[in-house]
């Protein structure tokens, strides 16, 4: 647990006295934050960003904070079921994978559809577009609030067998996360294997899947390269995270503790777009036996990405991705079309009929 130190809780206290504005009692108390970060192998986030943040973040922001925080694999969390725990209370604040979660309400999906946003330039404008209504929605469905939206990057694909297309995944197993991810698998004639980040590298290890899709620098991190030989840097999709806190713990702060909070937050959010932005890059080059700076180097193929893979991606989103979602969510929420053609859409220049 992190606290202020003594000294630090002395001055405050000092400060209080010295201005009648308290008593010490008061400056004392400590605001509880149990929180869930995202999952340990994806380091570069993790340890380069998330648990910094978090322990820095009562003096960052002024505020008292007692900061209880593990990744999830940690707390053998998984991932699916997030919203329900921040909706239980069982968390103040949770790192979630939103693709993984859409399951509770394929509305916060919308966010990244398969073959919509697939650079980080226009997944950036699509989130933007979305933010407001996202934040609607999961306040109203799951009693919690925004404080991060950003992506791990380009989702590429890892296979531990030959591949020179997207085609040749035709009957093979392939990790999924997202409802929109198994849709086109199957568009492509592949069967989609649903697991969270924890669980792919021992299943492409044993066999349970012969490809996976993530991030350049999530796969390099995670020590996928180790148990695949080749790597297709065909981006389909920006693979969106949020940190997301209970509006019961977003109550416990003053209006002054929340704005400081909410610039902090979107501090840690810049920062993990810089990632998406900047790194995936030298991490693809490090797995494929490239020039390699900042991540681990390893020895897969480079598959080149043809025009013909980014057509039928293209085809996909119209034929299958756009439809499936469309009638998914409105069965759950009859504006889901109208809400995404006036943001994601207008963005992107698709439209959901």
């Amino acid at each position: 647990m992190l606290r202020l130190s003594r000294h630090l809780a002395a001055g405050c206290l000092a400060v209080a006295s010295a201005f009648g504005l308290g008593a010490p009692v008061a400056a004392q108390t400590q605001i509880p934050l149990r929180v869930a970060g995202n999952f340990s192998q994806n380091t570069k986030h993790v340890d380069g960003v998330e648990r910094p943040f978090f322990a820095g973040l009562g003096a960052a922001s002024g505020t008292p904070l007692a900061v209880n925080y593990n990744p999830l694999d940690v707390l053998g969390i998984q991932a699916a079921d997030s919203l329900r725990l921040l909706r239980s209370g069982a968390f103040d604040v949770m790192s979630v994978q939103i693709g993984m979660v859409a399951r509770d309400d394929p509305f916060f999906e919308g966010l990244d559809l398969i073959g919509v946003s697939t650079t980080v330039p226009e997944l950036r404008r699509a989130v933007e577009s979305y933010r407001e209504a996202f934040d609607q929605r999961l306040q109203q469905r799951f009693g919690t609030r925004v404080m991060t939206l950003w992506p791990f990057g380009p989702q590429i694909i890892y296979c531990n067998a030959p591949i020179n297309s997207v085609r040749d995944l035709r009957g093979l197993k392939v990790r999924s996360f997202t409802p929109t991810m198994s849709a086109l698998l199957q568009h492509l004639g592949a069967t989609p294997v649903t697991l969270q980040f924890s669980e792919v590298y021992p299943a492409l290890q044993r066999g349970v899947a012969s490809c996976a899709i993530t991030s350049a620098t999530s796969g390099n991190t995670g020590n996928w390269p180790e148990v695949t030989t080749h790597i297709l840097p065909l981006g389909l999709s920006g693979a969106v995270q949020g940190h997301f806190m209970t509006m019961a713990a977003w109550r416990r702060f003053s209006p002054e503790q929340q704005t400081a909070l909410t610039r902090e937050f979107r501090r840690m959010e810049d920062a993990m777009w810089d990632i998406a932005t900047n790194s995936n890059g030298d991490a693809l080059s490090c797995s494929t036996g490239g020039a390699c700076s900042e991540h681990k180097p390893f020895r897969n193929t480079l598959v080149t990405v043809n025009e013909a893979d980014a057509a039928l991606v293209r085809e996909a989103v119209s034929a299958v991705i756009l439809p499936t979602w469309r009638d998914t969510c409105n069965r759950v929420w009859a504006q889901c079309t109208q809400t995404w053609n006036s943001t994601v859409g207008a963005a992107r220049g698709f439209t959901i009929n």
